[in-house]
C-alpha cells in the first residue's frame, strides 16, 4: 500500500521557488532545498524528480502566477498606451524597490545564469519572453489603431524594444543602487511612444 504524502508537494514547490529566486539555481544545493521544504532528500527525488526538474517546475509556477497579471493590465478595453506605460513604470519601479531588486525576476534571473547552457531552462526564458512580447505588441497595435500611438511607429519594433528594456531594468536594478538610473531609463523609452 503507497505511503501517504506527510508534505503538501504545492507548498514544498513554493517554498522551492523561493529559495532559487533568492540564491539562484547553482548556489542552491539539495541540501539547502531539504533544509527549507522540511522534507528528506527522497521525498524531493520521488516528487519532484531532480533538483534541475525541481527547478523547472519552480519556474513554470513563478511564470503562472505572473503571467495573468500582465494580461489583465494590457488588455483592459479603453485606451492601450497607459495600461503599456503602467507595465513600464512597474517593472522599473519594482527593479527599483529594496524589497524586491536584490530577488530581481526569476526568468531573467535565468536567463543570465542557465540558459546559455540549459535547452530547457532557455526555452522556458523564451517562452516567458514571447508572451511579454505579445502581449505589448497587442496592445501596442491596439493603441495605434485607436489613434493614441503615431501611425509610422511599428508595433513589433516597439514590443521588443520594451521586452528587451523591460530584461535590461531588472538586471541593472538587481546591481545597482541607484533607483534613479532604471526609473530614467524607463522613463526615456517611453518617450519612443509619444
Amino acid at each position: 500500500m503507497a505511503r501517504t504524502k506527510e508534505f503538501d508537494p504545492d507548498a514544498a514547490l513554493q517554498s522551492a521557488l523561493e529559495l532559487f529566486w533568492r540564491r539562484g539555481y547553482e548556489a542552491t544545493s539539495i541540501a539547502d532545498l531539504v533544509e527549507r521544504l522540511g522534507i528528506g532528500r527522497a521525498s524531493i527525488y520521488a516528487t519532484f524528480g531532480s533538483k534541475h526538474e525541481l527547478y523547472l517546475k519552480a519556474m513554470d509556477r513563478y511564470s503562472e502566477g505572473r503571467d495573468p497579471f500582465l494580461l489583465t493590465e494590457l488588455s483592459q478595453p479603453g485606451p492601450a498606451l497607459p495600461a503599456v506605460r503602467a507595465v513600464v513604470r512597474r517593472f522599473a519601479s519594482e527593479a527599483a524597490s529594496p524589497e524586491d531588486r536584490l530577488h530581481g525576476c526569476l526568468i531573467t534571473n535565468t536567463a543570465a545564469e542557465l540558459a546559455p547552457h540549459d535547452s530547457a531552462a532557455a526555452r522556458r526564458v523564451e517562452i516567458s519572453w514571447e508572451h511579454l512580447e505579445t502581449l505589448l505588441h497587442s496592445a501596442l497595435v491596439r493603441a495605434r489603431a485607436q489613434g493614441e500611438l503615431p501611425a509610422d511607429r511599428d508595433p513589433r519594433a516597439l514590443s521588443r524594444m520594451l521586452l528587451v528594456l523591460l530584461q535590461g531594468v531588472r538586471i541593472v536594478g538587481k546591481a545597482s543602487d541607484d533607483p534613479a538610473r532604471v526609473r530614467d531609463a524607463a522613463e526615456q523609452a517611453l518617450t519612443l511612444l509619444d
